[in-house]
């Protein structure tokens, strides 16, 4: 499969943003631009072979630049999800981050990765994308040099390939936010998910773990088997799904299936793989009136996210799964969302 390149306009400070097509066999093709390493746009056809973008986005840098944009396609860093009241202390040292998500730190500051330009390169069949995050960008300690690699195979799965090393001791957390709607538009409440998932991590009303990491049997949060994304939703803490779910890894690090979900109506299926040990599922409760692609107007519920991550907060919860890299080490994570039609 070739890679192409074409232009998508420059940001407002004059630099130019390139854009890569990636296309299979099936017909399923993806656009990213390296304005935040973002996924643009991913067509995928339905039972019938018609094909709709099942993400959200923006046609040009002006959306995508705007502050309207809820993070569409992007990758985070360097610590997706929220930071308690925006520190954390390690060694003796205590880190102080942007409260942009008051009280909270979220999604890596006032200009995280989803905002800074990268430097991208046609490797084979995939696109490889790098950033280094200086010394105290956005206030995290240690020089940090990432990497992240897509590619898209002829079983229509989009894989996410990320590297990072750092020269000082750092925490780390990375995710893609796309938004996706596998109708290509209107409310996600019919979609039906699967969760593989037995626990999740209780938050307070600001939307950080309160410690507590409860069983989902018996709740509104039970997504274990196939369950429409809206029978229970109303019934959720806050506006609707915004919670990590604790994945069923036999092993850490192995690459397992976190979710699958499947539209009704056009047959569409995503299956979202990964090896963290968590994974966002927020079905977009603060969209309003978002103006998107071809003029689309985007309310509440009209895209859901599967962020694959560590768990929010770690660096201050001192039993979840760590987040902090050392120089000498290599933060490796893999995220595949695999597109089909059931059937």
């Amino acid at each position: 499969m070739a890679v192409i390149k074409e232009s998508f306009g420059q940001t407002t400070g004059g630099q130019a943003v390139d854009a890569f097509i990636l296309e299979n066999a099936a017909g399923v093709k993806v656009k990213i631009i390296n304005y935040g390493a973002t996924i643009v746009s991913v067509e995928a056809p339905d039972r019938h072979g018609r094909l709709a973008d099942v993400v959200m986005g923006f046609d040009d840098m002006a959306g995508y630049q705007s502050a309207d944009n809820p993070y569409f396609g992007a990758c985070c860093g360097r610590y997706a999800n929220r930071i308690a009241k925006g520190k954390f202390a390690f060694d003796g040292a205590e880190y102080s981050l942007a409260v942009n998500n008051a009280p909270n730190a979220l999604h890596g500051g006032l200009v995280g990765f989803d905002k800074k330009m990268w430097a991208a390169e046609i490797a084979g069949d995939a696109v490889r994308m790098s950033l280094t995050s200086p010394d105290g960008d956005e206030g995290y300690p240690g020089t940090l040099k990432v990497t992240l690699t897509y590619s898209l195979n002829n079983d229509g799965e989009l894989r996410l390939d990320y590297t990072a090393e750092t020269d000082k001791k750092t925490i780390l957390n990375l995710t893609n936010h796309s938004y996706f709607n596998l109708a290509g538009s209107g409310s996600v409440r019919e979609h039906t998910i699967r969760v593989n998932a037995s626990r999740y991590t209780v938050v307070d009303d600001t939307s950080i773990p309160t410690g507590e990491v409860c069983i989902v049997a018996g709740t509104e949060m039970d997504l274990r088997v196939p369950t429409p994304i809206g029978k229970n939703i109303d019934a959720v803490q806050g506006l609707g799904y915004d919670h990590n779910y604790c994945i069923n890894q036999a092993t850490e690090g192995e690459l397992t299936l976190a979710a699958s979900v499947t539209e009704p109506g056009s047959g569409r299926m995503l299956e979202c793989w990964t090896t963290e040990p968590g994974v966002q599922f927020y079905t977009g409760n603060y969209l309003d009136t978002i103006r998107g692609k071809g003029g689309a107007i985007h309310n509440k519920q009209e895209g859901f996210c599967l962020e694959t991550q560590h768990w929010p907060d770690s660096p201050n919860q001192p039993a979840f799964p760590s987040t902090e890299l050392a120089p000498g080490q290599t933060y490796t994570q893999t995220c595949i969302y695999k597109f089909g039609v059931e059937g």
